[in-house]
């Protein structure tokens, strides 16, 4: 009994140090978080194998193959859609409907910000969208800097609403089986009303900048928007696919397909009817982020094998199962806190694991369902407090270098920390509302 019990402690005291090493890496950003989480892996693997608990198989076992398709079918499509030119034709439409003025452009770039994040990478979204703001804030002669920072934080609002529009919902719905639908109808009207909450801070905090009046609006409103689309064709066709896409989202969980097939076949059709160079569009995913999570699978893997995820499951579901509404909003809270310092993906991976194994310890779905939602809330809003919080943010400001006015940590922060302290209070508003309701059950 003793040397079981001596095993079993020397097999969960090492997987947690290789967990909490490969953590540490990745938060630290010592190394490029993708190397720090391959260590992580191999090392749990490694120490798995030899001690007896975690081998290779049980290793490849834990990879959720289906949110990876399900990311690189959709990083495939941005792709493509980039190769268009269709985002920027309709960010220099909306600026030329604003007629330059800042408090109209502001909400208006948002606006489209948002929207295009809730069905794309925010990354990506950010990456088209930042350049051609700094150049439509020179040539009306204003600081592209309230415009960058409210566009970042607007895009990881818009990544809220839809089971596709953040990394973190992603696997929370391959985890929790919950659909496209289920993330609509439930945050979207989040987003929504964090977007709005947040625009009128934003406007307040900008008040004398939204006020300026801009110059060279006629050079604005010349510009033959045109020009951007690289391939009309191609933005016609993808335009369809795209079409096709979102609907087959929305009546997936009907058809019988998971979101991972939906997202591949748009890739599929997205390659055979648009024709694009493959090399580029290949060259353009994120394989970085695509063996970063697969190695974090395989890290929390290790953990849920020798039974540390077990432990902390039994612990959260007695608390859980008496004080539901308690417990949604310490784990909104806390993962918002965390989301703020570390990785969202990072954090969503280690929680996953332990929801679902509330559900083979006897808690009900109606228990069980607004967790998952104030996870998401958390796990995606948190990143808007800090410069590091999310990659939307971290591109923003590496892009925002070329201006005269970079943002930097004090910058971001002022705009960063009230849009965190919004979206979180008005998530607290929405699952208190939907669990006395019902409607988060």
């Amino acid at each position: 009994m003793e040397t079981e019990f001596s095993a079993g402690s020397i097999q969960l005291w090492a997987a947690l140090v290789v967990f909490l090493a490969a953590y540490i890496l990745i938060f630290t950003e010592k190394l490029h978080r993708t190397i720090s989480a391959l260590l992580g892996a191999v090392g749990m693997v490694l120490v798995g194998t030899f001690l007896g608990f975690y081998d290779q198989e049980a290793a490849l076992s834990a990879i959720d193959f289906g949110t990876l398709f399900l990311v690189v079918g959709m990083m495939v499509m941005v792709a493509i859609l980039e190769g268009t030119g269709a985002t920027q034709y309709l960010a220099i439409k909306i600026a030329q409907a604003s007629r330059g003025r800042p408090f109209l452009l502001l909400g208006g770039l948002g606006a489209f910000t948002a929207g295009a994040s809730a069905f794309l990478d925010n990354v990506t979204t950010m990456v088209l969208i930042a350049p051609l703001t700094i150049s439509i804030a020179d040539i009306l002669d204003l600081s592209p800097l309230p415009f960058l920072t409210t566009e970042a934080a607007f895009a990881v609002m818009g990544g809220l609403a839809t089971l596709v529009g953040d990394p973190a919902n992603i696997i929370i719905g391959s985890g929790s089986g919950l659909g496209f639908v289920d993330f609509l109808i439930h945050l979207g009207p989040v987003a929504v009303a964090v977007w709005l909450s947040s625009l009128g801070v934003f406007l307040f905090i900008f008040r004398d900048f939204v006020r300026q009046r801009p110059k060279n609006v006629e050079k604005l409103l010349e510009i033959d928007a045109r020009k951007a689309l690289e391939d009309p064709v191609g933005a016609r066709r993808m335009s369809l696919v795209l079409g096709l896409v979102i609907l087959l989202y929305l009546s997936h969980q009907w058809l019988g397909l998971e979101p991972a097939t939906v997202a591949m076949l748009g890739a599929a059709f997205s390659l055979v009817v648009v024709r694009p160079d493959v090399r580029r569009v290949f060259g353009e995913v994120e394989w970085s982020a695509i063996f970063f999570y697969g190695a974090l699978f395989v890290l929390v893997g290790g953990l849920e094998h020798v039974g540390i995820l077990h432990e902390f499951a039994v612990l959260f579901q007695k608390f859980a199962a008496g004080n539901v509404l308690v417990a949604s909003l310490i784990l909104l809270w806390g993962a918002g806190i965390l989301s703020a310092v570390i990785d969202n993906v990072a954090l969503v991976i280690a929680l996953v694991p332990v929801l679902q194994r509330l559900a083979g310890l006897g808690l009900s779905p109606e228990h069980l369902v607004p967790l998952w939602w104030s996870l998401a809330i958390g796990a995606v809003l948190g990143g808007l407090a800090t410069p590091i919080g999310s990659s939307a943010t971290v591109v923003t400001i590496s892009l925002s270098e070329r201006t005269k006015t970079p943002i930097d940590a004090r910058r971001w922060m002022a705009v960063g920390v009230p849009a965190w302290l919004v979206g979180l209070t008005m998530g607290t508003f929405f699952i208190v509302l939907g669990v006395l309701s019902g409607f988060f059950t």
